[in-house]
């Protein structure tokens, strides 16, 4: 039995359809670029869990006002 339909599917769904034109339909490297966005997002986590632990927090409130300004 099929598992019921969620909304997050027709996103998943879009995203899929954009990460596949944005590599001109070649689903290898569509693949290949979501493994080195992940490696990416793997170091980032890495690094902000690295930076938690030695008592070192983001400065968010910094961050939202460079962002707004730009």
């Amino acid at each position: 039995m099929p598992a019921p339909f969620s909304p997050d599917d027709r996103l998943y769904e879009q995203a899929c359809d954009q990460a596949i034109a944005m590599c001109d339909g070649n689903l290898r490297s569509t693949i290949k670029a979501l493994i080195m966005a992940n490696e990416y997002l793997e170091l980032e986590l890495q690094e902000l869990r690295a930076a938690i632990s030695c008592g070192c927090m983001p400065n968010t409130a910094s961050d939202d006002a460079q962002s707004n300004a730009a």
